[in-house]
């Protein structure tokens, strides 16, 4: 985490600059199976643990990628990615996406995050980008890269 406070005011300061690293988190068999009977997802390279040691490529069930992604949201809060005074954030996409290594069951990820660009969208509105990179321990390439977009709202100042 960087040392300057984030704020409405500092975040332009901080374009290029790391905002952070989360701790790691396992993925394990368990987090997979459970996003599979969420998503419907049940590709046999995912919840299939003894098909996928024989058959697939990486000799091991594999997290989808659109697991990877979904804990982009949780290590951006908890390395407070979001600038005090923020009375509301939400998700307003993705610029790019790519998924470059594949998360085994059992591999704990992180998430290192960048922030790209701070805009001023209307009065108390800000549009924040960020490069976030989650890291698979032990791994040389990423699992993946997302440009995340986030609409920030500012809390009303308070009133004297």
């Amino acid at each position: 985490m960087t040392d300057t406070p984030l704020t409405f005011a500092t975040m332009p300061t901080m374009i290029g600059k790391e905002l952070g690293v989360s701790s790691w988190i396992t993925v394990d068999q368990e987090m997979i199976n459970q996003f599979a009977e969420t998503t419907r997802d049940k590709q046999w390279i995912h919840i299939d643990v003894e098909r996928a040691k024989r058959e697939s490529p990486f000799r091991a069930p594999v997290a989808h990628g659109y697991l990877t992604l979904s804990l982009v949201a949780a290590m951006s809060y908890e390395i407070g990615a979001l600038p005090e005074g923020t009375a509301a954030a939400f998700n307003y996409g993705l610029d790019k996406v790519r998924f470059l290594t594949p998360v085994k069951a059992g591999a704990r990820v992180r998430m290192r995050s960048t922030l790209v660009s701070f805009d001023e969208k209307g009065p108390g509105q800000f549009l924040m980008k960020a490069n976030n990179v989650v890291e698979i321990e032990g791994e040389e390439k990423p699992a993946l890269i997302a440009e995340t977009l986030a609409m920030l709202v500012a809390a009303p100042p308070p009133k004297s």
